[in-house]
């Protein structure tokens, strides 16, 4: 351990842009044996380990599985990162370690942070390849918990749960399970095989999965609290923002999750209607987040002739991490900062002007952003053939919540206690950007244990 004078950091191999852009595949090849072993032999091992304890909302062992796989014990690895992780191979690839885990390395002020997030997803690809396994007592309690929702949340508390032989149903309204991870981050970001892999470990270990079952629907609410023993309530924030601006309503206008589930039910072999298409068309994506990068770099693959981003703000401002960003620009998007659209208007030639407005950024407000401010006189017209808002998503409404006695705050997210995630109705449970706003995955992953933890105590004390 402490080599890290002598080997210097070093990420994952990245296919070059003019290769990945013919396919969806993943971008990254992550690390073999060796070079996992290497880059893990770089932690210095602090006695008080920042990544871990400020930087990992999971309070991940991180330095621990560093050990471990820098002393070639791949199984220790293995066990450790799983151990407070539920999918530690899909955090290592989606989470924005620069601003969590990596960002309180004690390198990375001038040595570069110990490559936490690659490590982490190659320790458990390398594991599943050599044919470990995890280990799952099978369902030994009488008790059982639904769950609503696939996504990182649901997930979350199904693992913990199986973990401990507690039975779980779980309930999606989509076709297949893993919520945003299967239908909100597209391939070459995270290859829809390890969510698969996933969801076979949680069946094998005694998850009973219901598809295509819409709450207030196909089945209610209040049936699920009374057939269980508790419920944990994950479904996610997917409704898209809308600007509020004339227009924005218009055919060639469309949100960010919308394009995203239909080109992603296109990679699974579905046919999607002509107008998610963007062959040789001329692209604008709204929005400065994740989301809106994964809308650009989806678009130029989709045959996009070009695709610009607009956001209100500049570059140091964007919500968006870094990676994905640089990513974008390597792939060929244009960035436009400090314009905000005030109309969106379909011209005579049949192509969409953005009407936009330049912008200055003042005083900090009370969140500590600056105040984005309208430069007058600014306005001027971007004309664009497709327009995908990608300004941040709202909690949906759950039918049944208020009859079943859970409160909501005025943003529609649920409300629950922050130590445990019940909710006013003692055996209903939640977390997730159901209950956070839209917001990290691993934060809804945390979520999930931290409620499947308060279920067991209560269960089975």
């Amino acid at each position: 351990m402490q080599n890290f004078i002598e080997t210097s950091r070093h990420d994952p191999e990245k296919i070059e842009p003019s290769q990945r852009l013919r396919n969806f595949d993943e971008i990254y090849h992550f690390f073999n044996n060796r070079q996992v072993r290497k880059q893990a032999e770089r932690c210095v091992q602090c006695g008080d380990p920042f990544c871990t304890t400020i930087g990992c909302p999971l309070q991940n062992h991180i330095p621990q599985w560093l050990k471990a796989i820098a002393d070639r014990d791949l199984e220790r690895a293995f066990k450790l990162s799983n151990e407070s992780s539920p999918f530690p191979e899909i955090l290592g690839r989606i989470c924005p370690q620069g601003h969590l885990c990596e960002g309180a390395c004690t390198l990375d002020d001038g040595f570069g942070a110990i490559a936490i997030g690659a490590i982490e997803a190659s320790i458990t690809d390398l594991a599943f390849s050599a044919g470990l396994q995890l280990p799952f007592p099978g369902i030994r309690h009488p008790q059982k918990v639904a769950i609503i929702g696939s996504g990182p949340a649901g997930i979350s508390c199904a693992h913990f749960l199986l973990r401990a032989g507690i039975g779980v149903e779980m309930y999606e309204q989509a076709d297949r399970p893993g919520g945003l991870l299967t239908y909100g981050i597209p391939g070459f970001k995270l290859d829809k095989k390890l969510v698969e892999q996933r969801f076979k470990l949680l069946r094998k270990a005694g998850l009973n999965l219901h598809l295509q079952q819409k709450i207030g629907q196909d089945i209610e609410l209040s049936e699920l609290i009374e057939q269980n023993d508790a419920l944990f309530i994950g479904i996610g924030a997917t409704r898209g923002r809308q600007p509020g601006i004339e227009g924005e309503d218009l055919p060639k206008v469309m949100l960010a999750m919308d394009y995203l589930i239909e080109k992603q039910q296109q990679q699974f072999g579905k046919k999607v209607a002509e107008k998610f298409s963007m062959q040789d068309k001329k692209v604008v994506v709204v929005g400065g987040g994740d989301t809106a990068m994964d809308c650009l770099r989806t678009a130029i693959r989709d045959g996009a002739s070009q695709v610009s981003c607009l956001y209100r703000r500049n570059e140091e401002n964007m919500p968006g991490s870094a990676k994905e960003f640089h990513n974008a620009i390597e792939e060929g998007v244009e960035f436009f900062f400090n314009i905000s659209p005030r109309e969106i208007r379909h011209e005579m030639d049949d192509m969409i002007c953005i009407e936009v407005e330049k912008t200055q950024l003042k005083e900090r407000d009370d969140d500590g952003r600056q105040r984005v401010e309208i430069i007058p006189n600014s306005e001027y017209c971007f004309k664009t053939d497709i327009v995908i808002l990608a300004l941040g998503f709202d909690v949906a409404p759950l039918p049944g919540l208020e009859k079943s006695g859970i409160l909501t705050d005025k943003w529609g997210q649920i409300q629950t206690d922050q130590t445990s995630g019940i909710t006013n109705n003692p055996q209903v449970y939640s977390g997730g950007d159901c209950h956070r706003g839209a917001n990290l995955v691993v934060n809804a992953a945390a979520d999930g244990r931290k409620a499947a933890l308060a279920i067991m105590r209560k269960m089975l004390a």
